[in-house]
């Protein structure tokens, strides 16, 4: 396992992985050699477990075992009703039942408080989330309808449109919606001062999404209603996965990382993680960076 920073002993640390897909050929093992350094070690799961619900509730219960505290909140994979799955649940019913399962084994979930982490200098409200998307990550396109369209004639889509199901809202945007209100309903009522760490599946700025090499497919990936977040409210870190393209960034004072271990990317991977905006200095700027620009006492995870 390699790690951003050798982890000390004398102190617990916040480590974070995402997509871990074990039920994919080579993955399995990946699991049992997550193993805290600390016995006050949290770990952070940020979706992507797997496509059964009773796998993905066992390896959560056998992480759940090893860190003094697992939080975890759902990809879009847990979310599929997968025809090789026994559980036929769809939407919010697959996620209510994988919450409840959560709860029965003492992992949290976005439907629970926040919890707090002791770092080494302050303390941090752990922020999960479930935010699903709306299809605003679309670049230029004129209308969401218009990306999509688009999309489907290139054949650029994700698997979401047969698998992930809505029900009982209108569509997935409304589901995503509702998700960001509630979200943000509860961020106002943190204490102003209490910086956070969010957990999400998702990137919450388009820009991170298009490090995919594609503009149709970050119409999956995220919703723009989360961009003012990183005003509004006094966000520190954002942990993601989804990509599959583990990076580290820091953008203000706000340090971003996705951390993305398991199944590479299907689509042809770009030469080089960072976008080559980034490297003309006419984007934002992605380059590794030492780990000091977490949060003090957090540590993270990238692929083994």
């Amino acid at each position: 396992m390699i790690t951003h920073h050798c982890r000390s002993q004398e102190h617990p640390h916040l480590l974070a992985v995402s997509d871990l897909h074990v039920a994919h050929q080579g993955n399995a093992d990946i699991v049992s050699r997550l193993r805290p350094a600390h016995p006050g070690d949290w770990l952070l799961v940020a979706g992507d477990v797997a496509e059964e619900s009773r796998v993905v509730l066992d390896v959560l219960a056998e992480l759940r075992q090893r860190f003094a505290r697992v939080i975890w909140v759902p990809g879009n994979h847990e979310l599929w009703t997968h025809p090789l799955d026994r559980d036929d649940r769809r939407g919010l019913e697959r996620y209510e039942h994988l919450v409840q399962g959560c709860r029965h084994q003492d992992v949290l979930t976005p439907e629970g408080p926040y919890p707090t982490w002791q770092g080494t200098e302050q303390q941090f409200a752990v922020v999960p989330c479930l935010l699903l998307y709306d299809f605003t990550f679309r670049g230029g396109a004129a209308s969401a309808e218009d990306a999509l369209a688009l999309a489907r004639e290139v054949g650029r889509v994700f698997v979401d449109d047969y698998l992930l199901h809505r029900d009982p809202y209108p569509s997935v945007a409304d589901w995503s919606r509702e998700r960001v209100r509630l979200t943000e309903e509860r961020l106002s009522r943190l204490p102003a001062d209490r910086p956070i760490i969010l957990l999400n599946h998702y990137p919450v700025l388009q820009r991170h999404a298009r490090v995919m090499g594609s503009e149709h497919l970050p119409l999956w990936c995220g919703t723009e209603a989360t961009e003012p977040w990183l005003v509004r409210f006094p966000i520190k870190a954002v942990v993601y996965g989804h990509l599959h393209i583990p990076t580290s960034a820091r953008e203000g004072d706000v340090a971003f990382e996705e951390v993305s271990c398991g199944s590479r990317w299907p689509a042809p991977r770009p030469s080089s993680p960072w976008p080559a905006s980034a490297a003309a200095g006419t984007g934002p700027t992605r380059t590794p960076r030492p780990p000091e620009s977490l949060p003090p006492g957090t540590r993270t995870w990238a692929r083994p």
